[in-house]
């Protein structure tokens, strides 16, 4: 399968702290890869590499068989990413932060792309409030939505459930396993092992700046030696883990 997504031997530095330590991976086009770790493991350093915004220090990166470092433009326009923080417009409604994007990017009748987008994403009936009085959950699921405007092969969503309580964490869930459903390929960090289970068809742990496990849920439970989410987590992110 091709990859859509691919990263060898990559390291990045700042100052004296090496952050990503020779890390490699590749995501096959149509998946859900979640790249899991804890604070400061380097997964926003890697997300950010992938999205152009900073420069790897080695090692090569491509996504949507476009590379980073030499083809940064081309990656731009075959991606989206939704970081830790929602960026929508506080005072706009639903509909307006939708059709604002659609016409920023270009996209053919503005406000009937945001009328889709508001109805698959659950908001018909908050679409004419200003998102100021939207739940955490409906913010995010607006602000992925947002994301999808003008159809990106790639989507980065960088701790899409961070700050959210259980059912806005849940409603993210169903969203991007909606997203997945349709065959885009999807690239999220979480700090959550039972997230990446739930979301993700492949799950590589990372911690001090390199990758010490990949594969499946039962993948990484066999190769933790662990019998549930949490141990394996702990065991793969503990001080001497190892590739």
């Amino acid at each position: 399968m091709t990859a859509a997504i691919q990263l060898t031997d990559i390291t990045k530095s700042f100052g004296t702290q090496r952050v990503l330590d020779g890390i490699s991976l590749a995501v096959p086009a149509g998946s859900v890869y979640a790249l899991l770790g804890t604070n400061g493991a380097g997964k926003t350093t890697t997300i950010s590499i992938l999205t152009t915004l900073l420069e790897p220090d080695s090692g090569t990166a491509t996504v949507a068989g476009h590379d980073v470092a030499t083809a940064p433009a081309a990656v731009r326009q075959a991606i989206s990413m939704t970081g830790q923080n929602v960026t929508v417009d506080m005072v706009l409604t639903g509909l307006e932060n939708l059709a604002l994007i659609a016409r920023l990017r270009h996209v053919p009748d503005p406000k009937q792309v945001a009328a889709e987008l508001i109805e698959r994403f659950g908001l018909a009936d908050a679409a004419d409030k200003p998102t100021a009085t939207y739940s955490g959950g409906m913010k995010r699921r607006l602000d992925i939505a947002m994301s999808l405007i003008g159809e990106p092969q790639v989507i980065f969503l960088d701790e899409p459930t961070t700050g959210l309580d259980p059912a806005g964490r849940r409603e993210v869930w169903d969203t991007v396993a909606t997203l997945a459903s349709t065959g885009t390929t999807i690239m999220l960090t979480t700090q959550y092992m039972e997230e990446a289970a739930h979301l993700a068809d492949t799950i590589a742990v990372l911690a001090r700046g390199r990758i010490t496990a990949s594969g499946s849920h039962d993948d990484i439970l066999e190769v933790a030696g662990a019998a549930d989410l949490e141990s394996a987590f702990l065991a793969l992110t503990a001080e001497g883990a190892h590739s």
